[in-house]
């Protein structure tokens, strides 16, 4: 995520964030996603936002990775659970074969849509051989803001399993579902996880 408005809303709304989407259980997004990985995994978890999805990852076992391009939300997750997350932006990620796991919900849909190829290429580099990428997206075309300003990239489900399989992964499976996020509209959305090829 480097768009300003988009940061700039996170960064003065983590704590509401935080309350409308704190369920306190882990999703079942998230237990498929940990069921296709190595136990005591190195997952990153990229746009954590307050980071419930690392406290899970951590309480079960594995080594997360918790990053993000907002300020407030780092400040958030770090006070609430000492969980070590970092400032890190899509276009600065550049590690190589560091991770079993790329744990991306509903963070990438903030990324222009040009963009999103390179950054899904950034993450099949930052994956070792046979490594799991869970992303979420909304469900739709094109680009907009919504009316509290952040910007939002849609697809379709062709298009994500296109961009998955021009980045050098294998899809697994996926779910489509509909719910209400902080913008007030319910809106379609699609989880994909997906293998990296050696």
């Amino acid at each position: 995520m480097t768009d300003p408005k988009t940061i700039a809303f996170y960064d003065g709304a983590a704590d509401n964030y935080d309350k409308c989407f704190d369920s306190g259980s882990s999703s079942k997004s998230l237990q498929d996603f940990l069921s296709l990985l190595p136990d005591g995994g190195d997952i990153l978890d990229l746009g954590c936002g307050p980071a419930r999805a690392s406290v899970h990852m951590r309480a079960a076992g594995f080594n997360p990775d918790p990053v993000d391009a907002s300020d407030g939300m780092i400040e958030l997750a770090n006070e609430a659970h000492n969980i070590g997350a970092r400032k890190l932006t899509f276009d600065e990620l550049d590690m190589v074969a560091a991770y079993d796991g790329v744990w991306a919900n509903f963070s990438l849909l903030h990324a222009p849509k040009p963009d999103l190829p390179k950054h899904f290429s950034a993450i099949a580099s930052a994956l070792r051989d046979g490594g799991v990428f869970h992303v979420a997206m909304k469900v739709g075309t094109g680009e907009k803001r919504d009316h509290i300003d952040r910007l939002y990239t849609f697809v379709t489900v062709d298009e994500l399993q296109q961009l998955l399989r021009d980045a050098g992964f294998e899809v697994l499976g996926f779910e489509e579902g509909r719910e209400a996020g902080m913008a007030g509209t319910i809106d379609p959305f699609v989880n994909m996880r997906a293998r990296k090829i050696a």
